[in-house]
């Protein structure tokens, strides 16, 4: 049996944390969500079950893992909040054996061990299919409980249960592809040392006539070999069409596209790019870390080819795969962008700040761009730039939008602070 977590009532007595039954009005309006805790530490399951009773949820404690696997099969809560540091039980491996018993609920981690385990954990359990909510540091405070739960939606009311198996078909992206449904929305990219629109990255999106707006991970793994290279022609040709509008209003951001390493070795792709006008903005391709290392002679020579015929390459999410600095320095490249997982981290880990600014020396002593992604609080800007990153793009300062609005942002003066200002965030220290 789970163990009870108990406090002192009035008197002196023993209340029951995780069994006590809310009153019976409250019952008839609502019914409480279910938690189980898995935490070594009696103090701190006895912290977060009170906290959980304030949010509204039942919780039930247990200190070992044996029991907890068929709690939860028997009564599908809607959050698993474990610990780390289980002694003898092996949390990583239990989070294995939440995949395979395909939970659907949310999972919270407690953090009581190094920054980097805990990383490693988080994405074990997304790799496994798992809703990770990511962590809390012991002790918890009730307002970043509070945070985590709503950032999905737990609370009172058990959600109805949604099917993660893909809801589109291939002939729904067939249709898709052929009746111009996936459009474009450009994600801004601005100057440090201006605060100026720099540049802009092509992301494609599905304009779905019944579910409206549809982001592309919930349709791009679906693609065949053959959809997704007419889906590349389609984004270079309705981008560089954009950016030759922008150019006759007079803003010239650099336009990135992104691209597969099936792409890179497509003799396609040199035809698609050749479309271009001379007074048109520089065009970037962008390719992931591991990508484009693959395939050393080859991505070589394509890369060389895009470059003779006047486009830029840049290496997206740098810093997640393990790259050779050789294969690095023998390609062709004018960008670096580091990737979010870091500068999201930049303030709070020195270990994140110190690959940040490592690979912002690096791109500095190679002569090319450092873009900074994923910046979400304008207050880590002047960090970035102090490190040496040359460029920043990320939601605290736009979130991507229709081609018709990167004319308006790239004629202010501040663009980066009116960016911001558009989505009532803080301007922070901007430079």
């Amino acid at each position: 049996m789970p163990r009870p977590v108990c406090r002192n009532g009035p008197g002196g007595r023993l209340i029951n944390l995780i069994d006590r039954k809310p009153p019976m009005n409250e019952l008839s309006n609502r019914t409480r969500a279910m938690a189980v805790v898995l935490e070594a530490d009696p103090d701190v399951a006895a912290v977060l079950s009170l906290q959980l009773d304030v949010l509204g949820m039942e919780s039930r404690y247990y200190s070992h893992s044996s029991l907890l696997l068929n709690d939860i099969l028997r009564r599908q809560p809607q959050l698993v909040i474990m610990g780390l540091e289980l002694g003898a039980d092996d949390s990583i491996a239990l989070l294995r054996r939440l995949g395979e018993c395909h939970y659907r609920g949310s999972v919270l981690l407690l953090s009581g061990v190094e920054a980097k385990i805990t990383r490693i954990a988080e994405r074990v359990g997304e790799t496994l299919g798992l809703n990770m909510l990511g962590s809390l540091d012991k002790p918890m405070r009730m307002v970043e409980l509070r945070q985590c739960l709503d950032s999905v939606g737990v609370g009172r009311e058990r959600p109805i249960e949604t099917c993660r198996e893909p809801v589109f078909t291939c002939d729904e992206l067939e249709h898709a592809l052929h009746a111009g449904e996936l459009t474009l929305h450009y994600q801004p990219q601005f100057e440090l040392s201006s605060g100026r629109l720099s540049g802009v990255e092509a992301l494609v999106r599905w304009s779905h006539p019944e579910l409206g707006l549809i982001g592309p991970g919930n349709f791009l793994p679906l693609l065949s070999l053959e959809q997704s290279k007419r889906l590349t022609s389609h984004v270079l040709t309705q981008a560089q069409h954009d950016a030759a509008q922008w150019a006759r209003a007079g803003v010239t951001p650099t336009l990135s596209v992104n691209v597969t390493a099936d792409d890179m070795m497509s003799p396609d792709l040199l035809a698609l790019t050749r479309m271009r006008s001379p007074s048109d903005p520089s065009l970037v391709l962008e390719i992931t870390e591991t990508a484009a290392m693959d395939d050393e002679l080859l991505g070589s020579e394509v890369a060389a080819r895009l470059c003779l015929s006047g486009l830029e390459m840049s290496v997206d999410d740098f810093g997640i795969g393990f790259s050779s600095l050789a294969r690095l320095q023998s390609l062709p490249i004018s960008e670096l962008k580091i990737d979010r997982s870091f500068v999201r981290l930049v303030e709070q880990e020195a270990q994140s700040a110190a690959i940040v600014e490592a690979v912002a020396l690096l791109g500095r002593r190679m002569g090319i761009r450092v873009v900074a992604e994923g910046v979400e609080d304008m207050a880590c800007l002047p960090l970035l730039e102090r490190f040496g990153c040359t460029h920043v793009q990320g939601f605290g300062l736009a979130r991507p939008m229709p081609a018709p609005d990167i004319l308006a942002l790239g004629t202010h003066h501040e663009a980066i602070r009116a960016s911001s200002a558009d989505t009532g965030l803080p301007f922070g220290s901007v430079p």
